[in-house]
């Protein structure tokens, strides 16, 4: 029996682009015969049953907007056998067939959760960290490198006028590659992640080196996966060590945020 009607949700942490990717499937749907429904609030939602009928008109003008005009919501109750059969329920009793999830990892073992009580869903990556396996970019990746590109360039200005250094710590709790990224691409003097042995007396001493050959300015990029205190720590041990006036900055939620960018 073919599907007739499918759902729609976004789940974890929001990311550019999003609203873009519901646009599509909404669209998508509606162009071969599906009913699409949107499910609010993510798993949240399909526990409640906060279902809502979506057209063609109601995903107008909403490519380019940040965040998920479907919301996300954290959902403990999913997380439990009673909440995945009250999502279960909710879906035949809606008659959803089947679900488009868009999120991270935490959003694809829901899924996997539902297909297991014979729910059929289909995942799009989206997460700022691209920390999803068999896929090149989440959707969300790029945008926050373009924001930390413009936050370090920021930052470079001061460093330069001053002779500073920043520290600026970026997300990416289950892998680093925003840090490497970013650090490639800003040219920053260090980058740090859990996924390489850091040596932090090299680093000091290629500094110190640096220093004496007339650079002004030092931009390091760390991973927030190596820790709470670590960036904070540092920023004191380089003052410490090279003589540097170094400062710390958390992008934290900056970098979720914004106009997608095209990739």
């Amino acid at each position: 029996m073919s599907i007739k009607r499918i759902g729609v949700l976004t789940s974890g942490g929001d990311t550019s682009g999003m609203n873009a990717a519901i646009r599509a499937v909404v669209r998508t749907s509606i162009y071969y015969g599906l009913e699409p429904i949107g499910i609010a609030r993510g798993y949240a939602g399909l526990v409640d049953g906060d279902f809502t009928p979506m057209t063609f008109q109601s995903v107008s003008r909403i490519m380019r907007q940040g965040g998920t005009v479907l919301y996300s919501d954290r959902c403990e109750e999913f997380k439990t056998p009673e909440g995945q059969k009250k999502a279960y329920e909710n879906c035949v009793r809606a008659g959803i067939e089947g679900i488009v999830v868009i999120g991270g990892d935490g959003t694809f073992r829901g899924a996997g959760d539902m297909g297991k009580m014979g729910i059929s869903c289909i995942c799009i990556p989206g997460t700022i960290d691209n920390d999803i396996t068999a896929t090149d970019y989440s959707i969300g990746f790029d945008t926050a490198l373009d924001t930390i590109m413009e936050m370090v360039d920021r930052l470079k200005d001061t460093c330069v006028s001053h002779a500073r250094c920043s520290i600026v710590e970026v997300m990416g709790r289950g892998a680093g590659l925003l840090a490497l990224y970013s650090g490639l691409a800003c040219g920053a003097a260090g980058i740090i992640v859990k996924e390489k042995c850091f040596d932090e007396e090299i680093f000091f001493e290629k500094m110190r080196e640096s220093k004496q050959k007339g650079r002004r300015d030092f931009v390091v990029i760390v991973s927030e996966n190596m820790g709470e205190h670590f960036a904070e720590d540092l920023c004191k041990r380089i003052t410490e060590e090279t003589g540097i006036y170094t400062r710390f900055a958390r992008l934290a939620h900056v970098q979720r945020g914004g106009v997608p960018t095209v990739r």
